[in-house]
């Protein structure tokens, strides 16, 4: 299994100690450049001090990394736009930047050979990923949310589960790494200025219901559900309560879950996020719920940051913008909990040998690094973007013009390599008399109370017009 992370059908991992075989390592030196490249190739667009200043500022590279656009009756218009450039050129440069940059780590850690088999096998798995966007791009696929995860996950999941995956496919079937480096991309998105704009009522309901959800899930699992494997609850637990996909990835290396058991979280999550961000802006409007205290509620709940805002914006700018705040508050929490896993697993659940337990350097070893690369660029580009004099200009070109664009598809190779990756065969094992579907059920129940709780009492009685701070802005 790649070090520090879930169970892998890719070659053994290398030595801990080396850095230059860490894949979480790689994650964060990938994600890190693509990130200043972004960032410089917009700052180089700002105006002199002799120049006139521009209207706005965009990247340079928006033209050179794209995806496909919407489309009404044919799929080719997600391509060839009628009165636009046409899209491909981005969508090469994607492909491009993604083959280069992922197929140097399969060079780095596991020799030439396997280099050159990434890049024979990549351009297969990225075009079952552009086929998952273009799909999702289409109007009344759009309207009704099933995003690009979804048709990306069920494209792998159709050719793991019928012919089976080719074995020269399995070079470029590498989930951890597509998305430990989306998630290092994601961090320049989670900006601390934007999230304290919200205040003291956004942090109670992320920061005080989802570790109380989390703990509480586990507990009932362990205790109740009698469920055999802890990784298997843990990493349910985390995904339910924190952010979905992106918590599971950084519990279950902290916990080291099996690779199967990642899968049936994550298949889990997608099922109730699709249903959740259909279903909760009905039962808002239906019950008269403002606009500030649905956001809130939707953000705490829903596991994915994308679904959180599809659903908030059927609610309008302000839920929408409520809502998205309140998810990039409980986004901060991925580090917070991976750490806390892990010394757990080390001090509870982790054997002891010959009476002696494992060591603290155990913790190190257990933590996922990629999130370090997280909270970096998350604290890098929130300095950018509160101390630079046209900060917020900068950032919001560059996340508009280029990471977007890259964390969405690091994001859709990596469902495509899950679908892949997974046989249902395998995979019911996990699901063998219904416990973590009750676990799933029963924990996101808990967290809708507690979540519409908190943000009753934080938003309508505490705090009436914290939200109005936040969209003065």
């Amino acid at each position: 299994m790649p070090d520090n992370g879930v169970a892998s059908n890719n070659s053994p991992s290398p030595p801990a100690n080396s850095f230059f075989k860490n894949e979480d390592w790689w994650a964060v030196m990938i994600g890190g450049a693509l990130l200043a490249l972004c960032l410089m190739a917009v700052y180089s667009q700002l105006p002199t001090p002799g120049e006139s200043e521009a209207a706005t500022l965009t990247s340079p590279l928006k033209s050179w990394l794209s995806k496909p656009g919407s489309w009404k009756t044919s799929p080719v218009e997600s391509l060839f736009p009628e009165g636009k450039p046409s899209r491909l050129l981005g969508i090469l440069g994607v492909f491009l930047v993604a083959a280069a940059c992922f197929g140097h780590v399969a060079k780095a850690i596991e020799g030439q050979g396997q280099g050159g088999k990434f890049l024979l096998a990549f351009p297969i798995i990225f075009l079952l990923a552009l086929l998952a966007f273009i799909l999702a791009a289409q109007e009344v696929v759009k309207y009704y949310s099933l995003s690009y995860a979804l048709w990306a996950l069920v494209a792998g999941l159709l050719i793991s589960n019928t012919i089976g995956t080719p074995a020269f496919l399995k070079p470029a079937v590498r989930t951890e790494l597509y998305i430990k480096t989306g998630l290092v991309v994601l961090g320049a998105e989670v900006l601390f200025s934007k999230l304290l704009a919200l205040g003291v009522p956004g942090i109670f309901v992320a920061w005080v219901v989802t570790p109380t959800v989390l703990i509480s899930t586990f507990w009932f699992g362990q205790k109740i559900l009698k469920i055999s494997s802890p990784s298997l609850n843990m990493v349910i637990s985390a995904d339910m309560s924190v952010c979905g996909v992106s918590a599971a990835i950084a519990t279950a290396a902290a916990c080291k879950a099996k690779k199967e058991e990642l899968t049936a979280a994550i298949g889990l999550s997608l099922i109730f996020t699709v249903v959740m961000m259909v279903v909760m802006p009905a039962v808002i409007k239906a019950t008269g719920m403002g606009p500030v205290l649905g956001g809130a509620w939707m953000g705490g709940t829903i596991d994915s940051t994308g679904a959180v805002g599809a659903a908030g914006a059927i609610l309008g700018d302000e839920a929408l913008t409520v809502a998205t705040t309140v998810k990039m508050i409980q986004n901060v929490l991925i580090g917070v909990v991976a750490f806390a896993v892990a010394v757990y697993w080390v001090r509870y659940q982790t054997p002891a040998t010959d009476g002696v337990q494992p060591s603290l350097s155990e913790i190190w070893n257990r933590f996922p690094k990629f999130v370090l690369g997280f909270l970096a660029a998350s604290l890098a580009f929130s300095a950018v973007y509160s101390f630079h004099p046209a900060g917020e200009q900068l950032i919001g070109a560059m996340i508009s013009g280029s990471t977007k664009t890259l964390r969405g598809w690091f994001f859709c190779l990596a469902f495509v390599s899950i679908g892949l990756d997974t046989n249902f065969k395998e995979l019911s094992r996990q699901f063998r008399g219904g416990k973590p579907l009750v676990l799933y059920a029963v924990g996101q129940t808990l967290n809708l109370c507690l979540t519409l709780f908190m943000a009753w009492l934080m938003f309508e009685k505490v705090f009436p017009s914290a939200a109005d701070v936040l969209m003065a802005k």
